[in-house]
């Protein structure tokens, strides 16, 4: 298999950037920009730190990616695993992308910044759902952003109907833990629980 080492060999391979690639991508949030992010419930949150990347989901009511000013927007850590794997990152590496999906456009945003962790408490009250606060705002200071042309989305038909997938044609959460844990974890019990106990834990 042939592989491109150089950057060169990688820009003689695809040549120069069209103009409108470049024009879109700015330093701050402009009012467009703005509404895009105000119309997003899910971006996917990519870190990095010691021990390699992490990719995280992140969903909520349309607009929940908050925008303080024109160079900050904060995320609040809602309930999870746990696992803290994209909170680890940050404390340790400050560098992160997001990538805002809108259903049924086409057009995603991305945003390259530097993040922070906060727990001050007005803060976490003020993106309190049903009483709950997040355990953590993430707060990140925009150094690029700029809106993804539609062809991905076109390609993979992600919000044609036609296109879903049964659920029940993957494994659930229940058998994969079952058969990573040799049945001392997940199953049916798991599957089956999971709907009322998210009801209870989602904020």
């Amino acid at each position: 298999m042939s592989r491109i080492t150089t950057i060169e060999e990688l820009e003689a391979l695809y040549g120069v950037p069209v103009e409108t690639s470049l024009v879109k991508e700015v330093d701050r949030i402009t009012p467009q920009y703005q509404k895009l992010i105000e119309a997003s419930p899910f971006v996917a949150l990519a870190t990095s730190g010691p021990e390699g990347l992490d990719c995280s989901p992140r969903g909520d009511k349309a607009g929940f990616v908050r925008i303080h000013d024109d160079t900050t927007v904060m995320i609040p850590d809602r309930r999870g695993n746990n696992r803290v794997d994209s909170l680890r990152n940050i404390v340790r590496d400050p560098k992160v992308a997001l990538l805002f999906l809108l259903p049924g456009s086409g057009s995603t945003l991305r945003i390259n910044g530097k993040a922070h962790l906060s727990i001050a408490p007005d803060l976490l009250g003020s993106f309190a759902i049903d009483g709950k606060s997040p355990r953590s705002v993430v707060i990140i200071d925009v150094e690029t952003i700029y809106f993804q042309c539609a062809r991905a989305i076109i390609r993979s038909e992600l919000w044609n109907p036609d296109r879903f997938i049964d659920p029940a044609t993957l494994p659930t959460p229940g058998q994969i833990l079952a058969t990573l844990s040799e049945n001392k974890l997940g199953g049916a019990d798991y599957d089956n629980s999971w709907a009322d106990k998210a009801k209870v834990s989602i904020w």
